[in-house]
């Protein structure tokens, strides 16, 4: 074997990349939309309106007006790293899997990040709710989360009219430990993701993540990806199904093979991938207010 075999180190590494439980799994997928790493769809133009008991005709024609929108895919790249015996390796399926097991949670713990900032929304809006925690002072310092504050954001998706099937709220671990703190007979097992099936509370499909994005403590704005926030606060987001996008590109993989300096090869990977929100309609989020 002169050279490894890329289809088989690729194909390793894309295999259960988005776990069953992964809010990423309840995202349209647009993968199918994108051509040389960038995504081809259109805004739609404005629904018709509808009439009622009406006795005027003809019935008034206007033409609906899509814009073509070309989004390119962010790149995720990673560090290389430097294996001896690839081909050895090539042919073991344990070791295979332990050296792009680091490759993977690394693109892994990027994607989900950067689509869950993504899919927060960037302050409060009649479309896009966001509300803060009400509960008792906890010992981190913040308002506990409690099930009234599920249900204030629950009233807020059923005054736009977003239906119910398809909610979904995707709790910080954090706000987890406030509702079973609350009550640990109900909310015990809130976040168990059991045969493909979330739990249900208030409307809404419980699913759990960590890295959920952070607000400003004084505007309740959204801090920018990546960005330092000492005194930001986390959050929980929320979204229906139908109203959020991800789509996935090429996945490459990059060999170095036999370097004369190291006597081995070094191998990196890259994944181009995007998620966004489809309208910034239906997304939400609770965010932690400072006791």
């Amino acid at each position: 074997m002169a050279t490894l075999n890329k289809q088989i180190w690729t194909k390793q590494l894309m295999k259960n990349f988005y776990p069953e439980a992964s809010f990423l799994n309840y995202a349209k997928d647009f993968s199918s939309l994108v051509e040389y790493d960038k995504l081809h769809m259109a805004e739609v133009g404005i629904d018709p309106t509808v009439l009622i008991n009406n006795t005027t005709y003809p019935i008034k024609v206007s033409e609906r007006i899509d814009k073509p929108i070309e989004i390119e895919l962010d790149l995720f790249e990673t560090e290389n790293t430097l294996i001896r015996e690839p081909q050895a390796i090539e042919l073991a399926y344990d070791k295979l899997e332990s050296v792009i097991y680091g490759h993977k949670q690394s693109l892994r713990t990027n994607t989900f990040k950067k689509a869950a900032h993504a899919y927060a929304p960037d302050k409060d809006t009649e479309y896009t709710p966001v509300i803060q925690t009400t509960g008792i002072a906890n010992a981190d310092g913040y308002l506990s989360l409690t099930p009234t504050d599920i249900l204030r954001l629950k009233r807020r998706y059923d005054d736009l009219d977003i239906p119910q099937e398809g909610r979904f709220l995707v709790l910080n671990p954090r706000h987890t430990e406030d509702l079973i703190n609350f009550d640990m007979k109900i909310f015990k097992d809130i976040t168990d993701y059991v045969s493909g099936t979330p739990k249900r509370f208030a409307g809404f499909n419980i699913l759990e993540y960590s890295k959920t994005p952070v607000y400003d403590s004084v505007t309740l704005e959204k801090i920018a990806f990546d960005s330092v926030a000492p005194d930001g606060l986390f959050s929980s987001f929320s979204f229906h199904k139908d109203e959020i996008m991800k789509a996935d590109g090429q996945v490459k993989m990059y060999v170095d093979k036999d370097d004369p300096k190291e006597r081995a090869t070094i191998i990196g990977f890259e994944k181009r991938f995007i998620a966004l929100p489809i309208r910034k309609k239906a997304i939400g989020a609770i965010v932690a207010k400072k006791a």
